[in-house]
């Protein structure tokens, strides 16, 4: 089973996992109302630091992604990539993947593993409602970079040795499960804050697809994360420019 948010990333992961072993049930959740996920930063950030983050979100973003539009594409394609949605009754749509709706879904299914991909934080209700191993895709090196956009931060800090993504088993915590596996990407020039998510799926399916084997096998192998940790969120416009002065786009 797969729980995930309604993004391209999400469904480049279900698609080609439906392609190795069959179609499968997936719950996609509705994104946090938006003025609820800024008061959650705020308490964390402070509102200055949000409103730049929104301002990043609003003004910039928008740019790189209609500049990098044929990048992702030749990234999906030499990848072989399918970004989109697939029209098949085995994906239901639930407000949050936390509600009674999306716990019961799952009991009814009772899957052996759970495939977790751009959902918010899951509650222990979820993770003990079934017997099941609940493993996450982040795009990011952990425990340095954990939160959102790790790859993107990674090359911030003039980090490109762990500008990557981790296979990770899920715990209460925020990217803090027992690592599965590890890798980083190759990026160039034409590359950017929207293009580095592509890269790091595409690396990442090799190590989950062995994740699943290993889980039906009965032979995942694990460790614990060590090291500096951090959690990470969007980048403020003055952060982006910083860094794009750098030369990170």
């Amino acid at each position: 089973m797969m729980l995930g948010g309604d993004n391209p990333t999400t469904w480049i992961v279900y698609n080609r996992l439906v392609r190795e072993f069959g179609l499968f049930p997936c719950l996609i959740e509705q994104s946090i109302p938006r003025s609820q996920l800024l008061r959650n930063r705020a308490k964390k950030l402070g509102w200055p630091a949000v409103a730049s983050q929104i301002a990043f979100a609003s003004l910039i973003r928008p740019v790189l992604r209609y500049q990098s539009a044929k990048r992702i594409k030749q990234i999906c394609l030499t990848g072989d990539m399918e970004p989109r949605s697939p029209l098949t009754p085995a994906i239901e749509h639930v407000e949050n993947v936390n509600s009674a709706a999306a716990i019961a879904r799952i009991k009814i299914h009772n899957p052996r593993i759970v495939i977790i991909n751009g959902t918010r934080i899951l509650k222990p209700a979820v993770l003990q409602s079934v017997k099941a191993t609940f493993i996450n895709t982040h795009q990011g090196i952990t425990p340095r970079y954990r939160g959102a956009h790790g790859g993107y931060w990674a090359l911030y800090e003039n980090n490109p040795a762990q500008c990557g993504v981790t296979v990770h088993v899920v715990d209460e915590g925020i990217d803090t499960g027992n690592i599965i596996g590890q890798d980083c990407i190759v990026h160039d020039a034409q590359d950017t804050f929207v293009t580095y998510p592509y890269h790091q799926t595409q690396v990442a399916m090799p190590i989950l697809l062995k994740a699943i084997a290993d889980v039906r096998d009965g032979t995942l192998q694990t460790r614990p994360i060590t090291g500096s940790s951090a959690v990470w969120y969007h980048p403020t416009v003055g952060q982006y420019i910083k860094a794009r002065l750098r030369g990170v786009r």
